[in-house]
């Protein structure tokens, strides 16, 4: 069981919005100086919190911790004292990770890491009908919504999923600018083509950031009502996240 001090630790981790592998021992074979259900996080930078087995395992559950964050893949990690080791390839057994156990007492361990990440932030600007649908659809897709009034203000960062304004021409100007000066990977509009570009064409930005204007939001699958709008403009956000990571 993951000590509370650590729970908490880690629940303050989800909250800042900050990613961390969650690295848990599976099974022991002795002798070893842990228990299953020990466990530690390990942080972007490294380090590692908690125990699962001290200087023996820490610098395998670090780097194989740092991996899981790239790649956002549970892995298995198994520590054995006969596998390969002192500069020796490691090598893949029935879908874990096989790696040497430096420890003199020679104990065999096997350590679930699982990616903590942070769900992707939408920010939704504007409370027209087709908003409120977002608000309230995004989350089932996996989004973590972020609602802004027109006119309002909100850290747009480039780490933001998607931000998709739907005011019906109240304040759009200054939140697509932002988003599209920030890098924000998704940068929508909901308005008719027609509106859509004569508000690409007033935005006092560099051609290249001007053409990244997604509008009409949304792709093409002959949406009518804000629900059916909301669904094409996520399926589009879903559709460029999957080419980039591509």
């Amino acid at each position: 069981m993951i000590p509370p001090a650590l729970a908490q630790r880690a629940q303050r981790l989800r909250d800042e919005r900050v990613a961390f592998a969650c690295a848990t021992v599976v099974r022991v074979q002795r002798p070893a100086s842990v228990r299953p259900g020990d466990t530690a996080i390990v942080l972007g930078d490294g380090t590692v919190e908690g125990f699962v087995g001290g200087v023996c395992a820490e610098e395998s559950v670090r780097l194989h911790g740092l991996r899981v964050l790239e790649t956002g893949e549970p892995l298995l990690l198994k520590l054995l004292p006969d596998a390969p080791g002192n500069g020796e390839e490691e090598r893949v057994e029935d879908g874990a990770v096989v790696s040497h156990n430096p420890c003199l007492s020679g104990g065999s361990l096997e350590i679930l890491l699982d990616p903590c990440l942070p769900a992707p932030r939408l920010v939704v600007v504007g409370d027209a009908p087709v908003a409120r649908a977002l608000r309230d659809l995004a989350p089932r897709v996996g989004f973590d919504v972020v609602v802004v009034a027109p006119g309002g203000s909100t850290p747009i960062s480039g780490d933001d999923a998607a931000l998709v304004v739907a005011s019906h021409g109240r304040d759009e100007q200054a939140s697509l600018s932002t988003a599209l000066t920030e890098g924000v990977a998704f940068v929508g509009l909901v308005a008719s083509r027609t509106r859509g570009e004569r508000v690409r064409s007033a935005l006092a930005l560099p051609d290249p950031l001007r053409t990244r204007l997604r509008t009409p939001a949304g792709l093409d699958i002959g949406a009518r009502t804000p629900e059916e709008i909301a669904l094409s403009i996520l399926a589009e956000i879903v559709q460029e996240r999957t080419r980039a990571r591509g």
